[in-house]
């Protein structure tokens, strides 16, 4: 369907989408899940540093405390893994082994980058060795590289690496990744990790309905964006019969599940504060339905993601913790019933990821500009 003949389907505005990716994104009320169902419907959490995964489940779930997803990960129900964007990410083992398949297409696209630094490397021997490698022991990527370097010294080292990292499921293996623990990158196989062979990638279609599940309503375009990935209009088109379609207020057509939460424009959205990179700010094609216009690129400085403060529903400010403060910088002016109700969020956040600790919470700056 084109974008003109969308315009007969039902608007969604953007305050209608906000709130509906919020219930969806489990931000509009904290959810009774448990970390590992939260994490199986939000098709994994981003997850380039530590902790992000954690202050993304605190915003999230009622009751949630980091140990519960440490456990998980110490039991290998959960592991990092690079997937969606070439991005690391928290998976349930069960998506380590799926998705990470489903995505495969992007990691042989990205692998092309670097061609001119892999001549004459034989790509099928490589992920041959680099798979018994790190299927010995754990190895970190600066040992991955000297020893794929040993075989073929001619070649880049850097590109070497990627090409591993491409072409193999790489997870990094605990104690990296369990709160309050620390550890250097070591990877080996999801396979090896996980004590189970990797399965097919997962029909498109199967993975459409879960990314509306978790991201909807969403365009063609937006999917693509979470998932790297192109060329997943013919699921759509399949999908069809199945889905509602609306339309945005710039015309783009708009898949959704029939039964899938759209709450009332006007339902009340609380404050959140949430990590650097969040899904909920890069999943989308147009990410207006957050982050209003004149705050695009306000969560990054350079190539630094920054945490993130949402009111009402929207892309409000940053937040930072320095030492046993708080500080949180609007961009706007905030009411003074916002301030209380941005101040009593940071400090339930505070109290669930730092228990017994104490505080002091300021309005400040995070960002010098």
């Amino acid at each position: 369907m084109t974008k003109s003949s969308a315009a007969v389907a039902p608007l969604l505005d953007t305050r209608a989408l906000n709130r509906a990716t919020l219930a969806r994104q489990l931000l509009l009320r904290r959810s009774p899940l448990s970390a590992a169902d939260a994490v199986r419907h939000l098709l994994g959490l981003q997850a380039q540093n530590v902790k992000p995964p954690y202050y993304a489940l605190a915003a999230r779930l009622d009751g949630f405390a980091p140990e519960q997803l440490s456990a998980l990960m110490a039991g290998r129900e959960v592991a990092r893994i690079v997937t969606l964007r070439s991005t690391l990410h928290t998976h349930t083992a069960e998506d380590c082994l799926t998705l990470r398949p489903f995505v495969q297409p992007a990691r042989h696209r990205e692998l092309t980058n670097f061609r001119k630094g892999l001549d004459g490397v034989d790509l099928d021997r490589l992920a041959a060795l680099a798979r018994d490698l790190v299927e010995a022991e754990p190895r970190t990527m600066a040992q991955l590289r000297e020893a794929l370097g040993a075989e073929w010294p001619d070649a880049d080292p850097q590109s070497l690496g990627v090409a591993a990292r491409c072409r193999l499921p790489l997870v990094q293996v605990t104690p990296r990744g369990l709160w309050g623990r620390s550890g250097q990158v070591a990877l080996t196989t999801a396979e090896h990790w996980l004590g189970r062979p990797a399965e097919p990638a997962p029909a498109p279609d199967a993975v459409v309905l879960r990314y509306l599940a978790a991201f909807g309503p969403a365009s063609v375009k937006d999917m693509q964006t979470w998932a790297g990935l192109t060329r997943l209009r013919d699921a759509f088109e399949r999908l069809r019969p199945r889905l509602l379609t609306f339309r945005d207020a710039n015309g783009v057509e708009l898949f959704d599940l029939p039964d899938a939460p759209r709450p009332d424009p006007a339902t009340p959205a609380p404050p959140r504060f949430l990590p650097e990179s969040d899904n909920l700010l890069l999943s989308h094609a147009d990410r207006t339905r957050v982050v209003p216009p004149e705050y695009r690129g306000r969560s990054w400085q350079g190539n630094q993601a920054l945490r993130t403060l949402l009111v009402d529903g929207f892309l409000a400010g940053l937040w930072k913790q320095d030492g046993d403060i708080l500080v949180i910088e609007p961009f706007g002016t905030l009411t003074k019933t916002q301030r209380e109700d941005v101040r009593e969020e940071g400090a339930r956040m505070l109290a669930t990821m730092h228990p017994g600790t104490s505080y002091d919470i300021r309005f400040g700056t995070v960002v010098r500009r």
